[in-house]
């Protein structure tokens, strides 16, 4: 374990400042140039001179990393996922899932703003290209909503940066599969973004569109064996795994600032995605009884389309008024909508393209979330302090209907099954209440924030007419403090108290038909998880790059897990439920390394060591799994002769156990090689995404349970070597004119 902490922290990432230089506005690259002759001289008027430089790849702020988009070559045809996986303390498994410090549970905010959808919906639908920065924050203060186990990722899409308007597009094609898989359907990948941006004045307008298809082809094989009554039954299987999907959105922004002192913001995002998952599978079931050794066989075809959509909409109004006495009121409302639906085809054939039907189900749903939230803010600077207060209003409903029909075997009709058919609504208040003090005392600077929640979450099931009202009152304090050593090196502490709460798939206490072995079913009763995280961390600047490291240790009460336990003899029952308490204490790092000139090198890494015990199923089966899990996250970049550059990314997830089995390791290697025009308007580049050459077990991952009278385990191939092109298109224009000193004489002279 020492070897696997010592690779975390030497691996290393770089990014060099290739020019650097003093900037007229923080966070831009536009230096002004001011030329001065003693003799006479008059003023002359430039359009405009630029020095580009390359900004660092992380900046470090007392409450969060801030990463640079533009660094990571390799995601930038993709999404916000294939960006933030190349992040520190961020991973992605085979399932698709993304994972903050080993969770799930995070707080997505685009451009400050939350959200309270599923994070990887929220990150799937937004383009690459249109993101300027990903911000990490470990250690939200009070003003963020609690809601989230490991912190928040906040993402800052791009917009005119100084008077005048930007405009930049891009578009992407993908080749056909290098493998093959055996799929029914051949996967197309292609997509295109468009981002502009213009300020002039008082006004400031921001907008962009995008479109991205992105197929995956794959295979599953799979084990699954049940012991009832001593009949063992088992059902191995093997097939097609793959994707379709595709995604667009849009979005808009506009700040109108009339003088110095009122801002007025409105905000407007709406997108799309869409996914059909094919699990077509041939099955072969075996039963034996373990005492007379008697078995008997069965083989059959298993059609299964999952489908899911959702259109997420997201409006914001925005207003700001500055006093004279530093000070500043803001008044905030948000509306969020999200149309979640989705149907699972399930078709049980003798075999495949027979018309002979065993068993057909069909399970349509729709699970709409609706949020409205109001907030006012007022903060005041004083002499070496700020001081902040606020009040938040939050109003959330989520009614879900999750039908499941049984085909009439013989007829065109479906029927209703009662059994695993219904209705789930929730109904969520919450209030909250915030106080944040800054100060900075000499070396010192320390933030101390208290938030206080009181929420009401009313659960409406149709079984039975069942209603459940929860009524939670919590206190979630927050303490940051950083203390700079030298002008290169700064220690850090925290701590942070929040919540992760539950949503109605969680809450469904029917069994829903996932596919033909699985039934997944939630708790009506679970309780959410409460969550404390204390860090202690170092950061330290260099020539050629900078480090940090962030030793946290975290407490979770009742934490939420996934468990399996037999419905039939051919199903597994896939269940939520609460299991007593957990503690992780990990070490998250990342070094910036410039190696030479032309080789910049990312390497962050996070390890930690996950325990949970206590009891499932209500106290019947004790729960005591511990296991240490390391992630890694390298980038290799080169910029080459002649405007040439290669990037080379690796992602790797170690194995690690889980309340009831374990999950393979995962790994994600890419290549991106890229060639910009002169002026750099242009740019042209080619990817290979999942790298394997058929030797490195790329994109693939094994999941595997098991009881005293079960085992699963499946085997998820996805595509690998998938090969991209994609073309660029950046235009920045600035309208501002600089004045300059120049001599007259010297003119006339010459």
């Amino acid at each position: 374990m020492k070897s696997i902490v010592c690779v975390c922290l030497l691996l290393g990432l770089l990014i060099n400042i290739s020019a650097q230089v003093s900037s007229t506005k923080a966070g831009s690259d536009t230096v002004i140039i001011k030329l001065i002759d003693t003799a006479a001289f008059k003023t002359v008027r430039l359009e405009e001179v630029i020095v580009t430089g390359k900004k660092p790849t992380v900046n470090f702020k007392l409450d969060r990393q801030v990463y640079k988009s533009a660094q990571f070559l390799t995601a930038s045809a993709g999404n916000a996922i294939d960006l933030v996986k190349n992040l520190p303390a961020i991973t992605i498994n085979g399932q698709g899932e993304i994972a903050f410090r080993g969770s799930n549970s995070f707080l997505v905010l685009i451009n400050g703003k939350p959200t309270q959808g599923d994070p990887s919906f929220v990150m799937g639908q937004i383009s690459a290209s249109s993101i300027e920065n990903i911000e990490l924050i470990t250690n939200p203060n009070a003003s963020f909503d609690a809601d989230g186990k490991t912190g928040a990722i906040n993402i800052v899409t791009k917009t005119a940066v100084q008077d005048g308007w930007m405009l930049q597009a891009n578009l992407m094609a993908g080749a056909p599969p290098v493998h093959e898989y055996n799929n029914a359907r051949d996967p197309q990948r292609f997509g295109m973004d468009i981002s502009t941006g213009f300020r002039k004045k008082t006004w400031e307008l921001s907008a962009g569109l995008s479109y991205l298809r992105n197929d995956i082809a794959g295979q599953r094989e799979g084990d699954v064996y049940t012991i009832i009554n001593n009949i063992k039954t088992s059902f191995p299987s093997f097939g097609e795994r793959s994707f379709k999907r595709y995604n667009y959105n849009g979005r808009f922004n506009l700040n109108y600032q009339p003088n110095t002192k009122n801002l007025f913001s409105i905000g407007l995002y709406r997108g799309v995605k869409y996914q059909s998952r094919w699990a077509n599978l041939n099955y072969r079931n075996k039963k034996t009884n373990m005492i007379t050794g008697a078995n008997s066989n069965f083989n059959y075809y298993n059609e299964n389309d999952q489908q899911k959509e959702g259109v997420f909409s997201l409006a914001s109004l925005d207003y700001v008024h500055d006093y004279a006495n530093k000070s500043k009121i803001s008044l905030g409302l948000l509306y969020e909508k999200a149309d979640l639906s989705g149907t699972t085809y399930n078709n049980n054939l003798l075999f495949l393209g027979s018309k002979d039907t065993l068993q057909y189900t069909v399970n349509p749903n729709t699970n709409p979330l609706n949020a409205y939230r109001a907030k006012v803010d007022y903060s005041k600077k004083l002499e070496k302090a700020s001081f902040q207060m606020g009040y938040q209003f939050r109003y959330d409903t989520q009614h879900g209907n999750f039908p499941y029909l049984v085909k009439q075997l013989g007829t065109s009709n479906f029927v209703s099954d009662p059994q695993f058919s219904s209705t789930v609504k929730t109904v969520n208040n919450i209030h909250a209440a915030y106080l944040q003090y800054g100060a900075a005392a000499n070396l010192l600077n320390y933030n101390l924030g208290l938030r206080l929640e009181h929420s009401n979450r009313i659960l409406e099931l149709s079984k039975n007419n069942q209603s459940q009202k929860q009524i939670l009152t919590n206190l979630f304090p927050t303490l940051q403090f950083k203390y700079t050593l030298t002008n290169k090196t700064s220690l850090k502490t925290g701590y942070s108290r929040r919540i992760k709460r539950t949503n109605n798939y969680e809450l469904n206490p029917i069994p829903e038909r996932e596919h033909s072995e699985t039934l997944e079913q939630g708790d009506a009763s679970l309780l959410p998880e409460l969550i404390g995280t204390f860090e202690l961390g170092v950061e330290h600047s260099f020539n050629s790059g900078n480090f940090f490291a962030t030793l946290y240790h975290q407490t979770v009460k009742n934490p939420i897990q996934r468990v399996n336990k037999i419905f039939n003899d051919t199903i597994l029952n896939r269940i939520f439920t609460n299991a007593g308490n957990a503690q992780q204490i990990g070490l998250e790092t990342n070094l910036t390394l410039k190696l030479t000139n032309w080789w910049n090198s990312v390497v962050g890494g996070n390890i930690y060591q996950y325990h949970i015990y206590g009891s499932i199923f209500n106290g019947a089966i004790p729960v005591d799994s511990k296991s240490w899990v390391y992630s890694i996250n390298a980038t290799e970049s080169f910029t080459l002769p002649k405007n040439w550059s290669m990037q080379l990314s690796v992602n790797y997830l170690s194995q690690r156990v889980t309340a009831q089995g374990e999950d393979s390791r995962f790994l994600t290697p890419s290549l991106a090689i890229k060639k910009a025009t002169a002026d750099k308007r242009w740019n042209f580049q080619l990817q290979c995404l999942y790298l394997d050459a058929g030797i490195l077990g790329s994109n693939q991952q094994r999941i595997t349970t098991y009881g005293s009278d079960f085992y699963s385990t499946t085997n998820y191939l996805y595509e690998t070597d998938q090969i991209q092109f994609s073309i660029g298109f950046n235009l920045l224009k600035k309208n501002r004119k600089i004045a300059l000193p120049s001599s007259e004489m010297g003119e006339k002279e010459f």
